[in-house]
Parts: C-alpha cells; structure tokens; sequence
C-alpha cells in the first residue's frame, strides 16, 4: 500500500496505464545498483529515486572534483572534495526520503563485485573503465542480473541492456587499443544527462514490464548531429565471458 503522500508524490506514474499502481508496487520493491556516481550515474539515479525505486545502493570510490560539475548534477560545489557515494545519498535523501538509499564508498574489483551485484536486482553501469565494465559484466552474468550499459564520450552516448547472451563482452570483446577517457577526450555535460536519464528509463521499463527495453539491442544518439539509431547485437559464440570461449 502507499501513503498518502507517496500517492501524491507518484500521481503522474500511477495514472500511466503502463505503469499504474501494480507498476509502482514494483519500483517500490526494487533494488538497484548503479557503479560509478558521475556523469551517468548521477542524473540516472535522481530519476530512479524520484520514481521510488525501493532501495538505490550507489559504488564509486571517487572523491567530487571541481571538473566533475561540468556534468555531474548529483553534486554541488559545497561537495568538492567529499565522497561521491555519501553527498550523493545525502542529495538523493533530500529528493525523496521515502526510499532505502546505500551509499559503497569503494571500488568494485574481483573479490567483491559478484557479492554485491548479488544483493540487487538490477545493475546500472556508467563506468568509464572497461575494466570494470568487463567485471561488471561477469558479476551480472554469474548473478543472473540484468545490465543496463550506458557510455559517453565528446558528443556521443550509447545505451544497451543486456541479460545472458548476448552480453556486454559480445558487444566489446577485448579493450580497444588505445581506449580514450572523458578526461582525455572531452565529453559535452549535457549528453551525460541525455545517456544517465536514458538508463534510467530502461531500468524503469525492465522492472515494471513497460513497453519493449533496449534488450539485446544499442542505441546510438549523436548529439552534434541531433541523430540517432538503433541496432540489434548478437550473441558472439566465442565471447571470453558468455561463449564457448569463456575464461571465467
């Protein structure tokens, strides 16, 4: 059941036939874990804790810097210099208290990303590490959680959801020579806010059943261009994480 005043505070979801009040119930009993509290991350998890997901665990390790603001809306200039995951859940407290927020102050690495993945749902990653990609990939695989995959760099963004096969190592096999990073290359705050809202959508879509998700498929958005494109990925029978070639 809701309060009265979580009736008033999810109106515009409860009369959305897609969504409704078995929908809300839904996003109430959910828990998600969104990796890396940036530029993704941070417009993705207000969304997801305006819409009342349950329980919203944040993991980034980081510190807030001055040159994060250009693009990270979670914070503030009063939070330069404090933990991403702590002022964050603080924000996101202050945006909807009635929810569960969990703030891991640490890195995700082998040891523990598949126990912690493990206590969720549902994985957010906006990362900007294929390293950690590739672990949070094999967490996601070995749990049996859905991944929605977010990345951006200049003026592009990409979002894909994955779910078994075909997975995000089907997609990115090995890392690219060469990758570039958001501090090398640049990156345009407001696609930041277009991609993190983007995964937000598709998490919402996956945990209330609304319409069809970016399962197994990437959309592609191009902002000095204003287009975009989706296209449908295949399970690679050789992938080293859900393949034949698997590695562990």
């Amino acid at each position: 059941m809701f309060s009265d005043d979580e009736v008033e505070r999810y109106a515009r979801h409860l009369v959305l036939r897609e969504i409704g009040g078995q929908g809300q119930q839904k996003l109430k009993a959910a828990k998600v874990l969104v990796v890396g509290a940036g530029g993704l991350g941070g417009p993705a998890t207000l969304y997801l804790a305006a819409a009342g997901v349950g329980t919203l665990g944040l993991v980034d390790a980081d510190h807030v810097s001055l040159s994060n603001l250009q693009r990270q809306i979670l914070f503030s200039t009063q939070d330069v210099g404090s933990s991403k995951t702590d002022r964050g859940v603080q924000h996101l407290a202050a945006l909807n208290p009635e929810i569960g927020l969990v703030s891991h102050p640490f890195a995700l690495t082998a040891d523990n990303a598949e126990a912690l993945i493990g206590q969720y749902d549902l994985v957010l990653d906006g990362v900007d590490d294929f390293a950690v990609r590739y672990l949070i990939n094999a967490a996601c695989l070995a749990t049996g959680k859905t991944l929605v995959s977010g990345a951006i760099g200049r003026w592009t963004g990409q979002v894909a959801v994955f779910h078994g096969q075909p997975c995000y190592r089907c997609l990115v096999p090995e890392i690219p020579p060469g990758a570039e990073t958001c501090s090398a290359v640049g990156v345009v705050g407001a696609l930041a806010g277009i991609i993190g809202s983007m995964m937000a959508l598709e998490a919402i879509k996956q945990i209330t059943g609304a319409g069809e998700t970016l399962a197994s498929r990437l959309f592609v958005y191009d902002g000095l261009s204003a287009e975009a494109r989706t296209v449908r990925l295949s399970a690679d029978p050789d992938c080293p994480a859900c393949g034949t070639g698997t590695s562990g």
